[in-house]
């Protein structure tokens, strides 16, 4: 398993780390869309200047350290209208807050689970590709 992908979002102050098994001979020069897309990868969030927090909790609670687990559908729109219909808990609906087409549920036992679609990914990160 090696670092697939890494992504700074600056202006958020948050980096994406993506890990996975490397195919090289079909791995192409622009990754982003290529990462997302993989079969078993894992995305690493790290919130910064969270680890020099005297308060540090490793949580989804204030300051949240650890980010989330992320889970590619096909349309987020209606992935979020059947979570709707079993009475899941949403921390952000798709069309709320700066990234659109995005969306945070939490699982059980209050952890965040991020919704996001492969092929609007690039409009929801921006510059960081």
């Amino acid at each position: 398993m090696s670092l697939l992908k890494r992504l700074d979002l600056s202006e958020m102050k948050f980096s994406l780390y993506f890990l996975g098994y490397e195919d090289t001979l079909t791995a192409p020069t622009e990754r982003t869309v290529w990462t997302f897309g993989r079969p078993a990868t894992i995305e690493l969030t790290h919130n910064w200047v969270t680890e020099s927090d005297p308060e540090f909790k490793g949580g989804n609670s204030e300051p949240r350290e650890f980010g989330n687990t992320g889970v590619t559908v096909d349309d987020v729109h209606k992935a979020c209208e059947r979570f709707e219909q079993l009475g899941v808990e949403f921390v952000k609906k798709p069309n709320d807050g700066k990234m659109k087409n995005i969306a945070f549920i939490k699982d059980p036992d209050g952890y965040w689970i991020e919704i996001f679609n492969l092929k609007s990914i690039g409009t929801t990160t921006g510059n960081a590709a």
